[in-house]
């Protein structure tokens, strides 16, 4: 009998279980639609927690819902949070308006890293035509190639200058293939981040940086990631930033 009760308790138990499951699943993808008519009602918190919700289930964001998160974050006055949606949306979409308005902000509330700087507007424009300047600089090369396979076919010496031109040409065109992968920045999520000189807990403290000043990171090491910041580079907790294109 007691056997039989337990069973029959595991078989109801095994029933909610999955039930509250399904419950679960059923919540979260009508909880995108909810958000979506909360913040055509203004209820910005609540459309907030809708989104970030469906975002952290792994869910990939759609444009108006970066922009959507950070028009709310704006009004609710959380700057740091505004600064990384529309920063993940310029990473996707890239514009100069965009690339303004974060260091107009920026400038508001005394964060750094949003200057509108030469590299900055590089990387805008090789977000913009990069791929028309990568399949230019590939004919170029094609075309040069074949000038030294016809000298090399024809018995013709080739300068050493022009063979030198040749790999300064082939290592800018691999830099410039893999700048997309390899340039990323972070915003910090937390006041009082401690940025130090080695990645250790127990290295020196070279500065401390408050809540939405931005980063490049140049690389990581275990919990650690290795930033460039005020013309310096430093280490900090991975756990102490957002990162951006992640």
């Amino acid at each position: 009998m007691q056997d039989y009760l337990l069973k029959l308790v595991y078989f109801f138990s095994l029933i909610l279980f999955v039930g509250g499951q399904n419950a679960v699943a059923r919540s979260a993808s009508v909880t995108l639609y909810q958000a979506d008519s909360l913040f055509a009602a203004g209820s910005y918190p609540a459309a907030v927690a809708g989104y970030e919700n469906h975002i952290r289930q792994g869910y990939k964001p759609t444009d108006p819902m970066l922009l959507k998160l950070a028009y709310m974050w704006e009004k609710q006055g959380d700057v740091a949070k505004m600064l990384y949606y529309l920063q993940v949306y310029f990473d996707r979409r890239p514009d100069e308006a965009v690339l303004k308005k974060m260091h107009d902000i920026a400038i508001q509330n005394n964060l750094r890293g949003y200057e509108t700087d030469d590299l900055n507007y590089f990387y805008l424009f090789y977000k913009q035509y990069g791929l028309y300047i990568t399949l230019a600089l590939v004919l170029l090369g094609t075309y040069a190639f074949g000038i030294f396979w016809l000298k090399y076919r024809n018995r013709e010496p080739a300068r050493r200058r022009h063979k030198l031109i040749v790999l300064a040409y082939l290592t800018g065109l691999l830099l410039l293939v893999n700048l997309p992968e390899r340039y990323q920045s972070g915003i910090v999520n937390r006041d009082r981040v401690l940025l130090r000189r080695a990645p250790s807990s127990a290295a020196p403290v070279a500065d401390v940086i408050s809540r939405g000043h931005k980063v490049n990171i140049l690389g990581s090491q275990d919990i650690w990631l290795h930033v460039f910041w005020n013309d310096g580079l430093y280490y900090v907790r991975k756990d102490n930033v957002w990162l951006i294109g992640a």
